[in-house]
């Protein structure tokens, strides 16, 4: 239940430096290297000589070489050569449109000729010195709409991460959710209310009195295929909220790009982006890991329910006001995909 004719993300720029990286994007085993040019490239993952994974071999000029019997691949999915072998008739690997866009790796598993480079989101934090970005990755065992659930229902912090970012008005406070366009947005604001652990650090940082009461929010926003951006944080109470001046609010980002490996797997790419105190590199890595902390409280949750839903694939499941945004959101990928059968066929 996955759309191949879209941009994910593949992988973070340091995972491909030297060394080839083979991961499985929808079913697609891919190879990603980076030629000697330094541009990043994407082949199958099948040496067409004797099926080994081209992900063991090594980089070589412009060719990534197998690891096997040493064919030497292009990145255009061409054999380039092979010690004592004519290679003009060897078939060709799939060749996978790629590129590289703020600090990820990003592929189109899909139909090549579809692939438009422009269509690749442009967060607002983007190659931008005004922000302040760190970044991380979990690999999960679970179908990635879980995680849109997840991340479009925030009511689960206050029994997952009660400790960090959880407080009981986060149920008290009336959720919105709408879509506009194929996003979906979902809202939740708390108003006079003191802030939890987290956020109490973050006010800290940024030079406010964290006893004192804010206002907070949460804003989710869906895109597809599987994007996920949420503008979280607090503002001293009656200064405005998410709309204060930055001398009296802590927010930022929270950045999910999640893409699908297989029906039950998924690469997690996950991130906090602020628009405070950019140059602190001992608060960028204190926020990164906390937010590491807290996106691991997660992982066996959402693992073991996706173990209860295929040992329980004809049970019903209860659909709440609080799952509204997962709601309309798992609504659009169900449009997409409708859209991409119908194109096909």
């Amino acid at each position: 239940m996955f759309s191949k004719n879209n941009w994910y993300v593949a992988a973070s720029v340091d995972e491909v430096k030297d060394k080839p990286l083979g991961r499985t994007i929808c079913n697609e085993k891919i190879v990603f290297f980076r030629k000697a040019s330094g541009t990043i490239a994407a082949v199958e993952d099948f040496c067409p000589h004797r099926g080994a994974p081209l992900s063991l071999g090594f980089v070589e000029g412009e060719n990534l070489v197998c690891g096997y019997h040493g064919l030497m691949m292009g990145g255009d999915g061409k054999p380039a050569a092979m010690p004592q072998q004519r290679v003009e008739q060897f078939p060709c690997n799939k060749a996978y449109p790629v590129a590289e866009r703020f600090d990820y790796i990003w592929v189109w598993p899909g139909e090549p000729e579809r692939a438009n480079v422009d269509d690749i989101p442009t967060p607002l934090w983007a190659d931008n010195p005004e922000w302040a970005v760190g970044t991380g990755m979990f690999h999960i065992d679970c179908d990635y709409r879980l995680m849109v659930d997840n991340l479009m229902d925030l009511t689960h912090e206050n029994y997952v991460h009660r400790d960090s970012i959880g407080q009981e008005e986060i149920e008290q406070a009336p959720v919105k959710s709408y879509a506009e366009g194929d996003t979906v947005i979902t809202s939740r604001l708390m108003e006079n209310i003191i802030a939890p652990p987290f956020w109490q650090a973050a006010m800290r940082a940024n030079g406010l009195d964290p006893e004192q009461a804010v206002d907070r929010w949460q804003i989710c926003r869906f895109t597809l295929p599987s994007h996920i951006m949420i503008d979280v944080g607090v503002a001293v109470a009656g200064k405005g909220g998410f709309d204060a001046p930055a001398e009296y609010r802590a927010g930022g980002t929270v950045i999910d790009f999640l893409t699908p490996e297989t029906e039950t797997r998924m690469w997690y790419f996950w991130g906090m982006a602020r628009h405070f105190k950019v140059d602190d590199e001992q608060l960028s890595e204190q926020i990164r890991v906390n937010q590491h902390k807290i996106f691991s409280e997660d992982l066996a949750m959402l693992e073991q329910q996706q173990q209860n839903l295929l040992r329980n694939p004809d049970r019903r499941l209860l659909k709440l006001n609080i799952d509204s945004g997962g709601v309309l959101s798992r609504r659009k990928i169900k449009q997409m995909l409708a859209r991409e059968q119908k194109t096909v066929a």
